[in-house]
């Protein structure tokens, strides 16, 4: 597994230990859109505590009396943590809402909606972390003025592949075709998404570490930021003063069958990245829509990001965009191993 390097590794970190606590880890969905208060489903605001994502969503369907299958999120979500989110489960359900109250899980409010929730139907999450036994004599805003001001890393957590790596073992065995009697298709899809994010993070590691993060390739792709589309950089100068601006950010490979194609020295540097792997294009065939291939934005900016000392340490605030991990912020600013265990919001 490959270790990111550190976007700020000048700068002391402040050390510490996140999630001693489930209150010492908050996160806070931001939905894509609010229930229109008219529909056949019923949209549920619930806080949830020291519960896995999956153990919740059953929870869910065995209280209410329905199949796991008709209980809808947008996003998985931390277990050690204080966690707040939309629900999706049938309307006719609306007479049972009392019975998820208790044992970790309160509902917080509920409306209607005409659609069911669905993966990726979010916008990010907001976060509260607190840092526990942090270095008070470490000032904290030098990495993250460094943060503000040139965006953080958009790489993929360690939870991501597995411990010790082996979820992403497995996809990158199915790509070479040497594991093929994978019959758990949770784990094969799993296992492949792993892999993508493994070569995803070894091109973000090298870009980072030939000084490329904030420069722009002849044939990068770029996307519009926050959100549009895609297209090359042909224009370099132009494009850069696009980056600098914010207008745009590069957009790295998720390799598969149709990711959007690079060119040119940026072609180069990407086919260096399977190469490496020992896979080529044609190692992405035969898995149907399981690898595509998409991209993804190489940094993203947090304009609310802020730091404050309490009675029992550093508490960070922050929102990211749906996909990204607080894990990868929170190793810059401690400068130490932080906790595996988060969930990714919109990718499992």
């Amino acid at each position: 597994m490959i270790i990111p390097p550190l976007f700020t590794p000048n700068l002391p970190g402040v050390g510490g230990r996140i999630k001693v606590e489930c209150a010492d880890f908050e996160v806070e969905e931001i939905p894509a859109y609010e229930p229109s208060a008219e529909g056949e489903h019923l949209f549920l605001w619930i806080e949830k505590i020291d519960m896995g994502a999956e153990f919740f969503m059953r929870q869910v369907a065995r209280r209410l009396g329905i199949s796991n299958g008709e209980v809808g999120t947008a996003g998985l979500k931390d277990r050690r943590a204080v966690t707040r989110q939309w629900v999706s489960v049938p309307a006719t359900c609306e007479p049972q809402v009392p019975q998820l109250e208790g044992n970790g899980i309160r509902v917080l409010r509920f409306s209607r909606h005409a659609n069911k929730l669905r993966p990726g139907h979010l916008k990010g999450n907001r976060f509260r972390v607190l840092i526990r036994d942090a270095n008070r004599h470490v000032d904290p805003e030098p990495i993250l003025n460094v943060i503000r001001e040139q965006g953080m890393p958009n790489f993929y957590g360690p939870q991501r592949f597995g411990r010790d790596g082996e979820t992403s073992s497995i996809g990158m065995a199915l790509l070479k075709g040497e594991r093929v009697n994978l019959r758990n298709p949770f784990m094969r899809k799993l296992g492949l998404s792993a892999a993508q994010s493994l070569m995803f993070n070894d091109y973000l590691a090298r870009r980072m570490n030939n000084g490329l993060m904030r420069t722009v390739l002849a044939g990068d792709v770029m996307a519009k930021w926050p959100a549009g589309g895609m297209f090359t950089a042909e224009d370099v100068p132009a494009e850069q003063a696009r980056f600098d601006n914010r207008e745009t950010v590069i957009a790295g490979p998720m390799f598969g069958r149709k990711t959007f194609p690079s060119k040119g020295p940026a072609a180069e540097r990407e086919a260096e990245i399977l190469a490496a792997a020992a896979l080529n294009r044609e190692s992405f065939e035969g898995f149907g829509k399981l690898v595509m291939g998409t991209r993804r934005h190489n940094l993203v900016y947090t304009d609310d990001l802020t730091a404050n000392w309490e009675e029992e340490g550093l508490r960070l605030s922050f929102s990211l965009p749906s996909g990204c991990y607080a894990t990868v912020l929170l190793r810059e600013v401690m400068k130490a191993d932080v906790d595996a265990e988060e969930s990714d919001p919109t990718e499992h």
